[in-house]
């Protein structure tokens, strides 16, 4: 996600009251359930702050139906998170339900013995595994949070410059080479990518070269040792980015992910490929904009059987603080956010793919996305099984790709480097 306040240009400033509430926020008043009078308030922690308005009306419903308690909902800037929470959950004062990161990025917070197993409280067995497996800890496999999202891979389009342009949604590669060469002829960027910010160009590989690797065919084979990032069909994914770099804004690794979501919002820009988690960020910067998403087929070579696909992961979990004087109350108000009441207003109000199977969606841009995720959905593999060791394949795939923008290196130094980084301790399955 992340996710992310440092992915949109929406999200708020935090404070610093706030920010210093962090290191020593007051605890919550007594009680822990409500019941017999007691009033109860519970602190929830997050790094959405950007979703502020929506998790309090979202609380307010909770709240409704258990009277005498009280939601506290408590973000923090995203990029200063991480810290602020170990902070909390380290001490007395910590949140009685975080948000907690996924797959490797909530290993540490296990390993801390920070959370309360959540096996015996919350049954997910009827959900997405691959969603699911974000919210365990790898050693141990028990269930130490419930998955609050699944975070797709998009690759947005300006219905109305496509249709003013005599632009169809493009079903091939060579199509989708012709809309990229009759939007740059007249003037419109067609790609609107920010290389500045690392982070964000796993995710533009997944959208433009995912199904050039081989999608979910691929990840089963790093996962067996049968094949690596080395791979021809890997390597030239990476390379899809190089032959569309003319198409992205000039100096690409100068731009800033939120100027590149400017210039697409203020119609500068034809496509934006980016995530699921900026719907909410594009309709508010341009209510007007009728915004469309399309899966980009897959390019020359790809393997055999290789379909246009979108890459799928779970985003922020929430947990129960194993020093929470009260955890009875914050496992009830976990367990809720595992209900089809709290997922559909997930997908209503905060705008995001519910982790909560059976959520119905009104959002036509959100619909299609969540119907593409379930007809052809692959993992994002570099953050589903490459971010439980150091460096992360991520970062690591984030930092060659600016190099290979920037000309210092190709397509198989970047995923020869990454493969390198990643072998240090990743074991395959078999």
């Amino acid at each position: 996600m992340t996710f992310r306040s440092r992915r949109t240009g929406t999200a708020l400033v935090v404070g610093a009251g706030l920010l210093a509430l962090a290191a020593c926020a007051p605890s919550s008043s007594s009680g822990d359930g409500g019941a017999d009078g007691d009033s109860t308030t519970l602190t929830v922690w997050s790094w959405r702050v950007e979703d502020k308005a929506a998790y309090e009306k979202i609380f307010d419903a909770y709240e409704a139906k258990n009277p005498g308690v009280t939601v506290d909902f408590k973000p923090f800037k995203a990029t200063e998170y991480n810290k602020i929470l170990a902070t909390g959950l380290a001490g007395s004062d910590g949140p009685d339900v975080p948000q907690v990161r996924s797959y490797g990025g909530l290993q540490t917070t296990v390993a801390s013995g920070s959370l309360v197993p959540l096996d015996d409280a919350v049954d997910l067995s009827a959900w997405d595994e691959n969603i699911v497996a974000g919210a365990k800890g790898k050693e141990d496999g028990k269930l130490y949070s419930v998955p609050l999202a699944r975070q797709a891979t998009v690759l947005f389009y300006d219905k109305k410059m496509f249709a003013d342009n005599g632009i169809q949604v493009p079903t091939t590669w060579d199509q989708f080479m012709s809309v990229n060469d009759t939007l740059l002829g007249k003037g419109i960027t067609p790609l609107a990518v920010g290389a500045k910010d690392d982070w964000t160009l796993p995710i533009v590989h997944e959208v433009l070269g995912a199904s050039r690797f081989g999608g979910a065919a691929f990840q089963k084979s790093v996962q067996s040792g049968e094949k690596d990032f080395t791979d021809p069909d890997f390597v030239a994914s990476v390379d899809v980015l190089k032959g569309l770099e003319k198409y992205m804004p000039k100096s690409v690794t100068g731009v800033a992910v939120t100027d590149a979501m400017t210039l697409f919002s203020s119609g500068k820009a034809a496509m934006y490929p980016g995530g699921s988690y900026d719907l909410a960020a594009l309709q508010t910067a341009n209510p007007e904009m009728d915004l469309g998403v399309f899966q980009v087929p897959p390019a020359p070579g790809a393997p055999s059987g290789s379909e246009a696909t979108t890459a799928g992961w779970a985003d922020g979990n929430f947990a129960v603080n194993a020093k929470s004087p009260r955890k009875e109350a914050a496992t009830k108000l976990v367990q809720w956010m595992a209900t089809p009441e709290f997922g559909q207003m997930v997908a209503d109000d905060i705008k995001q793919i519910s982790a909560v199977p059976g959520v119905t969606y009104s959002d036509p841009v959100l619909k299609d996305v969540a119907a593409n995720l379930d007809a052809n959905g692959s993992p994002y593999l570099l953050l589903t099984d490459f971010r439980y060791g150091s460096p992360s394949g991520t970062d690591l795939l984030g930092k060659g790709t600016q190099e290979l923008f920037l000309g210092s290196k190709d397509a198989k130094t970047v995923s020869t480097e990454l493969n390198e980084g990643v072998m240090t301790w990743f074991e395959p399955t078999s």
